[in-house]
């Protein structure tokens, strides 16, 4: 059987992979589509996903615990009852939800700020019923261990959607607007990634069974996953209700507000959530180690995988923010060619820590089972997000999602971490590097706006970048290096040694 280490690495290669194609995909997307329909896009996009999460969240998450338990039992029977009862369930409720949008129409209309949300929608719908089947192969994939076709569904998904929407795009659909190609691109990747998923289960051994009284443990132990994932899901879509219409009230014009939303979240915030991409990758490595580790009562383990895992991550965010304050507007420029996008980022960089921390403490929470609690410090920083978007809009603008935003995340992040010092009884130590790296960010970020300034007008924007971010970066990694904060070395090293790799063994 595979090291954990050889697993983690072909997880964390392929999730960078398929994040930074997302990431560049979205820079396309924002150039092609401009900025008031990139708006209209995400507006849709965000009461997709909602959908998504109702028919994809809680159906993979129990298949990859129940079909592991099957799979290691030898009981091909279960695990084909499984897998035959989840993809009956994923296939009606999606029908249903299909159903439900084309039938509420005028609902939906009332609910947009635009009428071409709507639309958009509408061609985005076959991918919930594709991704519904798409995701319970995926989850039975990963409860057998088969981690490389995981990932490499995901990965084909990604490539298959940018193809077909660049093709779709370039070539032109007829009188369709660019959106609806986006769209059209989403559902046809979903069909194919489906396909693939299904190829895939065959070939590697999956097999499927008359479901018989299945559905019953399915449904019970998915609801309560799918409906706590549900409601954090509603966010987006309420979000991106709530900001274009404030914004209106204050005075914005309709294509105004929806263009400005579209900056917001079409470009200042993929690139905020860049530091996720990496954190993302850790939670992966970490949590069933984590997890092996709270099974096993190894609380010395326990203790150094949060530590670390905890210091790693305000690393990677507190790196970002010298470079998102100091060159903002020109990462801005470079990236979607905007500036506004990037004056942005600059100053909403401050909420990389609290965006990190709220990942990773949330995975955390949820390897020593505490989902639930998880969840309940999501909905109170919730409170603080829509207070922010309801109140602030008309006072500085879409500046009031970011401040929002902020608050909400900050507050999350803090309440979990008072869950896991609760809930461990550990000192996690993190305090003192949490001052120290912020203090270090001021002068990486002085460096960082001298040397950008300094090179404006006198070379290519992405040397520019690629200089002034190299030297604030640089300067920020030393000072950590000096101070001894972190050393990944070490860390990694001890990853590898994990008592859950022993466990894999046996």
């Amino acid at each position: 059987m595979k090291s954990l280490f050889k697993t983690v690495f072909t997880i964390t290669a392929f999730t960078v992979i398929t994040r930074v194609l997302g990431f560049i995909f979205r820079i396309y997307l924002s150039r092609v589509l401009g900025t008031e329909e990139l708006g209209i896009y995400q507006v849709s996009l965000s009461v997709f996903m909602v959908l998504l999460t109702i028919v994809a969240s809680g159906l993979p998450l129990v298949i990859s615990k129940l079909s592991a338990k099957y799979f290691a039992k030898k009981d091909s029977e279960k695990e084909g009852k499984l897998v035959s009862a989840s993809l009956i369930i994923a296939a009606i409720t999606s029908v249903i939800l299909i159903v439900i949008v084309l039938v509420f129409k005028k609902l939906f209309s009332f609910l947009f700020t635009d009428d071409r949300c709507y639309l958009i929608l509408v061609a985005m719908l076959p991918a919930v019923l594709f991704s519904g089947i798409y995701n319970v192969f995926r989850g039975a994939m990963w409860g057998r261990s088969n981690y490389f076709c995981y990932c490499i569904t995901e990965l084909f998904e990604q490539i298959v959607r940018i193809t077909i929407c660049v093709v779709l795009l370039s070539f032109g659909i007829g009188s369709l607007s660019p959106s609806i190609g986006a769209a059209l691109s989403l559902s046809i990747a979903c069909l194919l990634s489906m396909a693939l998923s299904v190829v895939l289960y065959f070939v590697y051994g999956g097999k499927l069974r008359k479901p018989g009284g299945v559905y019953k443990e399915v449904l019970k132990s998915s609801t309560p996953i799918t409906a706590v994932r549900f409601l954090s899901s509603l966010v987006q879509p309420i979000i991106a209700l709530i900001i274009p219409a404030r914004l209106i009230a204050a005075g914005y014009t309709s294509s105004q507000a929806l263009s400005v939303y579209g900056v917001a979240i079409g470009m200042t915030m993929p690139l905020l959530f860049i530091p996720i991409t990496i954190v993302g990758s850790l939670s992966t490595a970490l949590i069933p180690d984590l997890s092996a580790a709270v099974a096993s009562e190894d609380s010395s383990h326990i203790k150094n995988r949060i530590s670390s895992s905890l210091i790693i991550t305000m690393f990677i965010a507190f790196l970002m923010v010298p470079l998102f304050i100091g060159a903002g507007e020109n990462i801005g420029l470079f990236f979607f060619g905007n500036v506004t996008s990037g004056v942005l980022l600059s100053g909403a960089a401050w909420m990389t820590l609290p965006l990190a921390l709220t990942n990773i403490t949330s995975s955390i929470l949820n390897a020593l089972g505490m989902e639930i609690k998880s969840f309940i410090n999501y909905l109170i920083g919730s409170i603080f997000l829509f207070l922010g978007i309801c109140l602030l809009p008309g006072v500085i603008g879409i500046r009031a999602l970011i401040v929002g935003m902020g608050a909400c995340v900050s507050v999350t992040s803090l309440l979990n971490l008072i869950m896991i010092k609760r809930k461990t009884k550990i000192k996690l130590g993190i305090l003192k590097p949490m001052l120290l790296m912020a203090a270090f960010c001021l002068p990486s970020a002085a460096l960082t706006f001298f040397v950008t300034n300094l090179l404006n007008g006198v070379m290519p924007l992405f040397f520019n970048l690629a200089i002034s971010c190299s030297l604030g970066g640089a300067m920020f990694v030393l000072l950590c290096a000096i101070f001894k904060i972190i050393n990944i070395k070490t860390f990694f090293a001890s990853v590898k040694k994990s008592g859950f790799r022993k466990k894999q063994r046996q």
